[in-house]
């Protein structure tokens, strides 16, 4: 995986063979303009921390700092995504419907794939109304993983915040 972050935020964390690494990339450039390199940040250590936990199973939530900018729909979509529960998953129709936006379930899909921060906001907890594992940036055999690994211990619960 790949991260950038500022001395104080995390700004991307993204998978290096992801299709759209360069466009993410310069997403994050956009939305946060500064000098990238590569380098140490503060917020490094943190994330590996938290990382190795939740891969340990000993992590249900994360609590990095993060400067995520998107437009306020994006922003909404990905504050809903932090509020689906480990464990559980929802659909997109059922997210758009828990920020108020119904009808926007195709837009709810795009500013869920252009989530910049893999794993820490769960898009990999969104699936189809049907219950079908639908696109992941990081692969479906990723997304299948996580969820399984989420579930572990758990009955896997459909989250409807509405």
């Amino acid at each position: 995986m790949l991260a950038a972050a500022s001395d104080d935020h995390l700004v991307l964390l993204e998978y290096v063979h992801r299709r759209t690494l360069d466009a993410q990339l310069d997403r994050a450039r956009r939305a946060v303009p500064g000098s990238y390199e590569h380098g140490e940040s503060p917020i490094f250590a943190r994330l590996r921390s938290q990382l190795d936990d939740y891969f340990r199973g000993e992590r249900t939530e994360f609590d990095l700092p993060l400067l995520t900018p998107g437009t306020p729909f994006q922003e909404r979509v990905w504050n809903a995504l932090r509020g689906i529960p480990h464990g559980s998953t929802t659909s997109y129709g059922r997210l758009a419907t828990s920020i108020g936006q119904p009808e926007a379930v195709r837009a709810v899909a795009r500013a869920n794939g252009d989530n910049r921060v893999a794993i820490i906001i769960p898009c990999h907890r969104v699936i189809g109304a049907d219950g079908s594992l639908t696109g992941y940036g990081g692969g479906l055999w990723r997304k299948k993983k996580f969820l399984e690994m989420e579930a572990r211990g758990h009955k896997l619960s459909l989250f409807d915040p509405g």
